[in-house]
């Protein structure tokens, strides 16, 4: 724990509330890969490095409710994007930053994810997005949680681009490799069965 007591106190919001719709309409965060549910290895990476650990989901709250401190659900129906699980999150979260993550990168590390932590201790009131060679990973990110009011505002003006949101707020990148295997989605049937330990 030495490493993360050296950086701010942060939130955690894992978000698995997806209507899994290449995965044929299932629960992604309850898929399994490796023997356990997708989820399960995000919280287990997550779990050292905060006490708000929270995770967005929108059905199986019971399953979901074991490897959380706390649930938050979008206010509206028919899975309206991950906009609108950051939304909650960070309408909740306790501490001064709240990292995000996609319950299907499973293969995400400590490294990264203090990264995230450090880049944003480093830049006061800026937003940090991962960038995998020129793309930007929004929803790898670390958000300073002053900036609820923002993304409170932006959705209720009908945004729900997270990127475009931090981008306004002068987001910065930590920048990765292209071809980074701890960025791979598991966000289909063959990738979650090609993609091996």
């Amino acid at each position: 724990m030495t490493a993360s007591t050296a950086l701010p106190p942060c939130s955690i919001l894992l978000l698995a509330g997806g209507q899994g719709r290449r995965m044929g309409g299932r629960d992604k965060g309850l898929l399994t890969w490796r023997g356990e549910p997708l989820i399960a290895h995000l919280q287990r990476l997550a779990r050292p490095l905060t006490d708000d650990l929270i995770i967005s989901c929108n059905r199986n709250h019971e399953q979901y409710a074991a490897f959380a401190d706390r649930l938050v659900q979008d206010d509206e129906e028919g899975f309206p994007g991950p906009y609108a699980g950051i939304r909650s999150g960070l309408a909740v979260a306790r501490h001064g930053f709240l990292l995000v993550m996609p319950c299907d990168t499973p293969m995400l590390d400590l490294q990264l994810l203090q990264g995230l932590r450090a880049t944003a201790a480093a830049h006061p009131g800026k937003p940090v997005m991962i960038r995998q060679g020129e793309q930007w990973e929004p929803l790898l990110c670390c958000i300073p949680t002053a900036h609820a009011e923002v993304f409170e505002r932006h959705w209720q003006e009908g945004q729900r681009s997270p990127r475009r949101t931090m981008a306004e707020l002068g987001a910065v990148a930590l920048q990765c490799a292209a071809d980074d295997p701890r960025l791979a989605n598991l966000n289909t049937p063959e990738l979650l069965t090609e993609i091996k330990p």
